[in-house]
């Protein structure tokens, strides 16, 4: 018997590390939700061409005029938002509202926007 209790031990240390790895990759996963990728054109290039046709240099870093951070390198463009979204809230009773001067979001309630509502998290 004190075998088995032997054996069980470790199948628990790995189910506790299999869920570990699990909700970290979920984690990381909504991490990089709000990122995209815009591959350089030429692999000769001095630059990265943006969506709006601006070329940027390499290795330089800008934000954009919706809260995102973006670098260009020789792959290419990488932008990622730079607001916090809002997960995990009423949606029949409430709305995110978007303040582009601030790249923050407030969750109010549609009824009666000078409340605030309840959110369970934030997502960058």
């Amino acid at each position: 018997m004190a075998g088995s209790a032997e054996l069980q031990e470790p199948v628990k240390k790995e189910n506790a590390l299999l869920i570990s790895f699990a909700a970290l990759a979920t984690f990381v996963s909504l991490c990089d939700a709000q990122c995209y990728v815009i591959p350089n054109e030429s692999s000769a290039s001095d630059g990265c061409k943006d969506l709006s046709g601006v070329t940027h240099q390499l290795r330089s870093d800008w934000k954009t005029d919706n809260c995102e951070s973006c670098h260009c390198d020789d792959d290419g463009i990488q932008c990622c938002s730079t607001a916090a979204t809002p997960m995990g809230y009423d949606r029949d009773k409430c709305q995110a509202v978007f303040n582009k001067e601030t790249c923050t979001y407030t969750v109010l309630e549609k009824e009666n926007p000078s409340k605030t509502c309840a959110v369970e998290a934030w997502v960058l």
